[in-house]
C-alpha cells in the first residue's frame, strides 16, 4: 500500500504550501526548522478542519525521526485485580468486593500465566490493575518476583503512577524508598496509565478520587529519579477541552525537558460502553489519528509516539503510522480494562499478523524490547538487531 503521506517525495516546500492553503503555514515553517509549538499553535492544529493537512506535518517529524520504521513487541498483558476504589465514571473495569466478576490474582496465578506462554517469544509483560487499599505491600512485591521466578529474563512493565500511589500508601514509607524495593523485586519500567487529562475541572467531575494531575507528574518524576523510564498518555474523547488536551501534553513536555524519562506517548481513545458517561460518543476515528498527530507534533522531546491498535480499529492503526505514530503495542494477552469497556479489537494477536499489518501500511516491520532495543528487524541495515532504536534529531 503506497504511503499517501509519505514526506521522502512530499517536499518540505511543498508541504509548506499545502499548509499554507490550509491557514497552518506559521505552523509549517516551525515544524519544517524543528522550532518547538507553542499553546496556541496546538490550539489552532486541533481546531483545524484540514486533518490530512495536520496528519502530513506529524508524518514530516515522524519520518525525520525514525523514516519508514515501524516499532512492535511481543508482550502479555496481565491485569491482576478489578477492585478498585476510585469509581471513575468513565471506567467500566473497576469492581468492589462481592459484585458480580470482581475478582484479585494471587501471584501464583499471575504465575501461572506467564508460564502458559513459555512457548512463545515474549519479552516484555504488562501489570495494571484496579486500586484497592487492603491488598498489603507484600503482595506487591511478592507478584513482582513471582513473574521473574517464572521467566527471569522478560522485563516487567508494572504499576501505573496512581497504583504506585496506592502501593507507597500501604507500605507506609516514601516512594523514594519503595521504588528500590519493588526494582529489586523485579520492576523494570513504569507504564502511563492512569493520567487521563490533567484538568482539575475533568478530574472533579470525572474521577474525583483519584491522584491529581500535578500528583501524576510528581510520582513520575520521582520514577524517572528512580532510573525507570516510563510511558505517558491522554484519555481523550470524552468532556475535555481542546485547551485541555493542549496544557495536558505541554505539561507532558515539561517534565520531559527535565527528566528525559518518558520513552512513548500513548493517547488512549475513551470507550463510553458499559460506564457511567455511556451518554457520552467518544472519539471517532478522525479523532484518534488528530490524537497520534498532535502528540507527535507537540511531544517534540519523547521519542515515540504509539498508535495502540487494542483500542482503535486495525486500520486506523495503521493509517496512524502515517500521522505521527512510529508504534503500534505489541501482541497482548487477555486485555481486560478496555475490553471491559467495549472495545471489539481481539484480546491478541500472532506476531506474524502484526508484521504484516506493518507491511500492509508501507512501513517496515521492527520488533522491539520494552526500552527500544531491537530483536528483530525487517530492514537490518537500517534498524540493525542489538542495538536501540534510531531517534533522529
Amino acid at each position: 500500500m503506497r504511503n499517501v503521506l509519505d514526506t521522502s517525495e512530499l517536499a518540505a516546500d511543498e508541504l509548506r504550501a499545502r499548509a499554507r492553503r490550509a491557514g497552518l503555514g506559521d505552523i509549517a515553517e516551525k515544524v519544517v526548522a524543528r522550532e518547538r509549538l507553542s499553546f496556541e499553535d496546538g490550539v489552532a492544529l486541533y481546531r483545524s478542519p484540514h486533518i490530512h493537512v495536520v496528519g502530513a506535518l506529524a508524518n514530516h517529524v515522524r519520518e525525520r525521526l525514525h523514516g519508514d520504521l515501524a516499532y512492535f513487541n511481543v508482550n502479555q498483558h496481565i491485569n491482576y485485580t478489578n477492585l478498585c476504589n476510585k469509581l471513575c465514571r468513565f471506567c467500566a473495569f473497576q469492581r468492589l468486593p462481592g459484585q458480580p466478576g470482581a475478582y484479585w490474582m494471587s501471584p501464583e496465578e499471575a504465575a501461572a500465566k506467564i508460564r502458559a506462554l513459555q512457548h512463545e517469544p515474549v519479552t516484555e509483560v504488562h501489570m495494571v490493575a484496579g486500586v484497592w487499599p487492603k491488598i498489603p505491600y507484600s503482595y506487591y512485591l511478592e507478584l513482582l518476583r513471582a513473574v521473574k521466578r517464572e521467566r527471569p529474563e522478560i522485563h516487567v512493565k508494572a504499576f501505573t503512577m496512581v497504583e504506585l500511589d496506592q502501593i507507597a500508601k500501604v507500605a507506609k514509607k516514601p516512594l523514594e524508598e519503595v521504588l528500590p524495593e519493588l526494582i529489586e523485586a523485579g520492576l523494570g519500567s513504569v507504564p502511563g496509565g492512569g493520567a487521563e487529562v490533567f484538568s482539575e475541572r475533568v478530574r472533579k467531575d470525572t474521577y474525583h478520587l483519584k491522584i491529581s494531575g500535578d500528583e501524576w507528574l510528581g510520582i513520575a518524576r520521582k520514577v524517572h529519579n528512580a532510573g525507570l523510564r516510563s510511558n505517558c498518555t491522554m484519555l481523550h474523547g470524552h468532556i475535555e477541552t481542546v485547551e485541555e488536551r493542549v496544557d495536558h501534553l505541554d505539561r507532558l513536555r515539561r517534565l520531559q525537558d527535565e527528566t528525559k524519562g518518558f520513552q512513548t506517548y500513548i493517547p488512549l481513545s475513551f470507550h463510553p460502553e458499559n460506564s457511567e458517561m455511556a451518554d457520552v460518543p467518544g472519539p471517532t476515528a478522525l479523532d484518534e489519528l488528530r490524537e497520534i498527530a498532535l502528540g507527535r507534533l507537540l511531544l517534540d522531546n519523547i521519542p515515540h509516539i504509539k498508535a495502540y491498535w487494542i483500542l482503535m480499529d486495525v486500520a486506523v492503526a495503521q493509517t496512524a503510522l502515517s500521522y505521527g505514530a512510529d508504534d503500534v503495542d505489541g501482541t497482548v494477552v487477555e486485555e481486560h480494562i478496555y475490553h471491559d469497556a467495549g472495545a471489539t479489537t481481539p484480546q491478541r494477536v500472532q506476531r506474524e499478523e502484526l508484521v504484516q499489518w506493518i507491511r500492509d501500511a508501507g512501513r517496515i516491520p521492527v520488533e522491539r524490547d520494552t526500552l527500544y532495543n531491537i530483536v528483530w528487524s525487517a530492514d537490518p541495515e537500517r534498524a540493525p538487531v542489538g542495538h536501540a532504536a534510531p531517534v533522529g534529531a
